[in-house]
């Protein structure tokens, strides 16, 4: 019962509460033969579905929020043991359908029950995909993807007719991007089809309940979502690990602990080591492995890796035989293993809700405290850490930011419903407004989709390959050809990664996917470590990288342009008020506390809600430095702006570099009046003029192309290279910005490029504070506070005399490259 108890389905112990009635006996025996009683949200959610209303579970991890949500769905098909799905579980990750079917079909089994449980991801075999849509099981495990592609065959009618519930897990990782807005649209489509079924969603790390009550409500009525809230868990206990030596100055590893990671896996049972990034867990798991004198078994877990390869260190961890566990987020959500009692979070954790989640991997039962270590790389960072660590104590979490539903992802869902069956364009907006993120999408809008659907755009309607769909006489639109529908499904999908190869030995075993652009770096006789192993390369064929066992050291790890894990408002808004509280610098270790009390006596600490910009000169330069504490990707962008800006008015920069915290420029002349720079107007001007000479739009557009489907990256036995792609949708680029500037895909790269490329709302935030806020200190020299930046100098520049906006694309370079002080 081992992965039971700890799965998070476990019950309270009995204590004389009165059971529900509407448990069938089956079950109540179950649970009373292990000693169990169901909790109170529990039997709140069962009563929520009586009462025929949807429902949000908010409860701590180890809460029973999966048994929660399902002991609705196994009270009916024990009433009413009929044929049909009857339950959809979407999941965030492959890993946990996977995981949750192992773990659902345990009691399942012991109760003796009649009911089939089965998981249908990118992993399953087509053969048992095409079984499913025939036969389906009563219970089907899935993800956002995964509905959308079943909704795209014509047996989806019959399929969903008997569908009475959909469970969406860890909603919280869904609801604000595009993978929620797919999933929405699926609901909305669910709801047409099974116009009785119940919508549940399950988190621990929700800030604002009534956000996601709206979400998931049919038509973002929130009254018609249950709003059921957990008991309280035990505190986890947290602690930040700190150097045997100092505190470095910079660097993202935490390479400097290894020893003592070592150490600490020695005392545990299982230790999982959450990374931001693959290249860190990469780089650490090998730090790990060349100090492991012990000889513990150390495994390593991410999304690159092959499934084969992620399968095998999963079956591990279930049977218990791995002392550590390196990972990224490929396991942050909900895949529990029953004897996990820490989580190391390497780096930064970048949000309280985040590191709660992860925290929650450990121990797994919200009676007992889960342990939990961050291992902050520099200074910077350990006031991010002890800024999280106060968060999780009070209960805190970040909040989110909802944004309208993207017009790629409408497009592609569009498309996957002509590819079911022919559709009547007003009856579908009705449906399309019922989902929140496309509540205010008006009727001439949804016809511009409609009609890129159908023909591609005005400039590209010539072209019989962007004729995929026809108005029929009846006035319905349906597919022009079978074959796009092959073609959809084929390329349906909302992760848009880089460019990969296959990374595989000569037997054809393969371990995983390295971005093309890093194996463009490769030569045969060069040696890289992936998949926690050294490799050598013998030969780049096609979209193969063929390598064997290196028999010489490594001195190479791929680094992936995924996205960066951003700092969150809150966060940044809990360190900005920890510089000004000095007596709170009392309990930070003591080149912490020296490093702030030097910086306010030197410089200045910056008030709440200031903007601090410090001028120094600095080796015959001239630095400009600020601390906006929003993050890297508006610091990325605010460098570019600046330097621009400087250029134009004859400051000669001549380089800039970001971190999550801070922001450094320097020069040839020195900034004297550094409130012109920030003025607002540098949105307006500069802003629009750097975006749209950049390669910033084009990536967005890349991106929005693939998943609107208007460029597609398979094709039945053949696939493209990252190189095909990207001409075929820079080409498209450049005709549509000359012959058609309005086009739907280039409004809808224009809001990526400005949302999630540039944060261009904390950047407006940003300059907002500095116009009202700015505090000016010109310095004869470099400030304590700027150290921590100006030693990561030489990682990123810009030529003098331009802007190199590729900057931008190489987040990923700069995580988990250990510097010394």
């Amino acid at each position: 019962m081992r992965n039971w108890r700890h799965r998070g389905w476990n019950a309270g112990k009995l204590s004389g509460i009165k059971p529900s009635v509407n448990l069938p006996p089956i079950i109540l025996d179950w649970f009373a033969a292990r000693g169990w009683q169901p909790r109170r949200h529990q039997l709140e959610m069962l009563d929520a579905a009586g009462d025929g209303r949807h429902a949000l579970l908010v409860a701590a991890t180890g809460a029973g929020k999966t048994l929660a949500g399902f002991l609705p769905s196994l009270s009916d098909l024990i009433a009413d043991p009929s044929d049909g799905l009857h339950t959809l579980y979407i999941s965030p990750l492959k890993a946990l359908a996977t995981d949750v079917r192992r773990n659902l079909l345990m009691p399942v089994e012991e109760m003796g029950l009649p009911i089939r449980v089965e998981a249908r991801t990118g992993d399953t075999p087509s053969d048992r995909k095409a079984r499913q849509r025939v036969k389906p099981p009563h219970i089907l495990l899935t993800t956002p993807e995964s509905l959308s592609l079943l909704l795209s065959h014509e047996d989806s009618v019959h399929m969903f007719a008997t569908l009475k519930r959909v469970i969406v897990d860890e909603v919280h990782a869904f609801a604000n991007s595009k993978r929620g807005d797919l999933l929405s649209l699926s609901l909305a489509r669910l709801q047409t089809l099974a116009p009785h079924l119940q919508r549940v969603a399950l988190s621990a790390t929700v800030a604002d309940p009534d956000d996601y009550r709206a979400w998931l409500a049919p038509n973002g009525d929130i009254d018609q979502v249950r709003l059921v809230e957990g008991e309280a868990a035990a505190e986890p206990a947290l602690t930040i690990l700190l150097p045997e030596g100092r505190v470095p100055w910079a660097g993202h590893s935490g390479q400097h602990a290894i020893p003592q990671l070592i150490d600490e896996i020695g005392r545990n049972k299982i230790t999982l080591i959450f990374c931001n990034t693959r290249f860190l867990a990469e780089f650490i798991f090998q730090k790990l492995w060349d100090a492991n004198e012990p000889k513990y078994a150390i495994g390593i877990h991410h999304g690159s890796l092959s499934v084969e390869a992620r399968r095998k260190v999963e079956g591990a961890m279930a049977e218990g035989k791995l002392r550590a566990l390196v990972c990224t987020a490929s396991l942050d959500l909900g895949v529990d293993w029953g004897n996990v009692d820490c989580v190391i979070q390497m780096g930064a954790p970048k949000g309280s809700s985040r590191l709660l989640q992860r925290i929650g991997r450990s121990n797994h039962r919200m009676d007992e405290p889960s342990k939990a270590i961050l291992v902050p790389g520099n200074r910077f960072e350990y006031l991010e850490a002890q800024a999280a660590y106060d968060a999780v104590t009070e209960g805190v979490r970040d909040g989110e930011n909802f944004s309208p539903g993207s017009y790629d992802v409408l497009a592609q869902h569009v498309m996957g419903l002509a590819c079911a069956g022919p559709f009547d364009e007003a009856a579908l907006l009705a449906e399309v407004q019922s989902a929140l993120p496309y509540s205010a999408l008006d009727a001439a809008t949804f016809a511009r989709v409609i009609a890129f659907v159908a023909t591609g755009g005005y400039a590209l309607k010539a072209y019989d390959r962007f004729k995929k769909l026809v108005k029929e006489p009846d006035g319905r639109w349906r597919l022009a050809h079978p074959q796009f529908a092959a073609q959809h499904r084929l390329n349906a999908g909302i992760i848009v990664d880089a460019p990969m190869l296959e990374v595989r030995f000569r037997n054809g075993r393969k371990l995983g996917r390295v971005e093309e652009s890093f194996a463009a770096t490769l030569s045969p006789g060069n040696c890289f470590t992936f998949a926690g192993m050294a490799l050598e390369v013998e030969s780049i064929k096609d979209l193969d990288l063929v390598v064997r066992a290196a028999t010489k050291p490594a001195t190479n790890i791929p680094s992936y342009m995924g996205a960066r894990l951003p700092l969150t408002t809150h966060l940044a808004g809990r360190v900005r008020q920890m510089l000004t509280d000095r007596p709170g610098w009392a309990r930070f270790p003591d080149e912490v506390r020296e490093w702030l009390e030097m910086q306010a006596y030197r410089s200045q600490m910056p008030k709440a809600g200031q903007l601090l910009v410090e001028t120094f000169p600095h080796d015959k330069r001239h630095y400009m430095v600020t601390y906006p504490f929003e993050g890297w990707n508006a610091h990325q962008s605010l460098g570019m702006l600046l330097t621009r800006r400087m250029e134009s008015r004859g400051l000669m920069p001549m380089g800039f570099v970001a971190s999550d915290y801070a922001l450094g420029v320097w020069s040839l002349k020195p900034i004297t009046d550094p409130h012109t720079l920030f003025s607002a107007d540098i949105l307006a001007d500069e802003f629009v003029d750097w975006v749209e000479s950049s390669y910033l739009l084009k990536r967005a557009f890349r991106e929005v192309a693939v998943i609107s489907g208007l460029v597609e990256r398979q094709h039945p036995g053949k696939r493209k290279t990252g190189r095909q792609v990207t001409f075929s949708t820079d080409l498209i680029y450049d005709v549509l910005r000359k012959y058609e500037p309005d086009h739907l895909l280039l409004e809808a790269a224009w809001a990526d490029a400005r949302t999630r490329l540039t944060d261009v709302g904390r950047l407006g935030d940003l300059l907002d504070r500095a116009a009202d806020t700015m505090l000016h200190v010109d310095l004869e020299r470099v400030s304590p506070l700027a150290v921590p930046l100006l030693v990561m100098i030489g990682r990123e520049s810009v030529a003098q005399g331009s802007v190199d906006d590729a900057l931008l694309m190489e987040a990923e370079s700069l995580a988990g490259i250990a510097m010394t002080p």
